[in-house]
């Protein structure tokens, strides 16, 4: 069978489709940040940045960025009527008490169990870059992972326990891949789309743990 990986794009555009309105969601660095793209102008989200933003928005037009107004990956942003800045002490306070909806973060890899490894590959030569990463994993009330389903090098990053260090332990609840959406539940890993085309003994052959088929 053929099929066709989703592109980063589609990615966040998928999960900027899960984003309820009226939620209060952390976009991490990297592929999440393209979310704020996607939100459809009909919802209100209220977006948080780690260095001290809420209520931004998407990326700025061409020639109309402000080099005050950046993310946590420094990107530049848009602030949306009613948005706030504050210290980088209170934005913590804010992820680590529990005051955000949803965490969209990337990842090295997840555990069956939804354990999280997204800082450091433990390699020699790696530079670790936790961020805010672990307050996050475990200050959201949801935890959504936006990855590739495999490495570069074939290696699935879906798997039955890290191999890398943790961020954190049993707090992912959903994962967006670039062939599937996961819910991971006490019954498991549960399949609930992948793109057209793949068939779920394709799927399962690519990932690390046990999946089950929810589609």
């Amino acid at each position: 069978m053929s099929y066709q990986k989703l592109s980063r794009n589609q990615i966040a555009e998928r999960v900027a489709q899960d984003i309820p309105d009226g939620a209060y969601v952390n976009l991490g660095i990297g592929l999440p940040t393209k979310i704020a793209s996607y939100l459809p102008s009909d919802k209100d989200v209220f977006l948080h940045s780690e260095n001290g933003l809420l209520a931004f928005g998407p990326p700025p037009e061409k020639g109309q960025e402000d080099p005050e107004l950046i993310n946590a990956g420094k990107e530049y942003v848009t602030m949306l009527e009613g948005g706030a800045f504050f210290h980088h002490g209170d934005s913590f306070a804010m992820m680590r008490g529990g005051h955000l909806d949803i965490a969209v973060l990337g990842a090295f890899q997840v555990a069956a169990n939804g354990d999280l490894a997204n800082w450091h590959t433990g390699a020699p030569d790696a530079i670790p870059a936790v961020g805010g990463a672990m307050d996050l994993a475990v200050g959201a009330k949801k935890v959504f992972i936006t990855t590739d389903h495999m490495t570069k090098q074939g290696e699935p990053k879906i798997v039955a326990e890290l191999s890398y260090p943790a961020t954190g332990l049993k707090c992912v609840d959903r994962i967006y891949t670039d062939l599937c959406v996961i819910d991971v539940t006490a019954e498991g890993l549960k399949v609930v789309e992948k793109v057209d085309g793949l068939s779920f003994a394709e799927l399962q052959a690519m990932t690390g743990a046990l999946l089950v088929d929810a589609t």
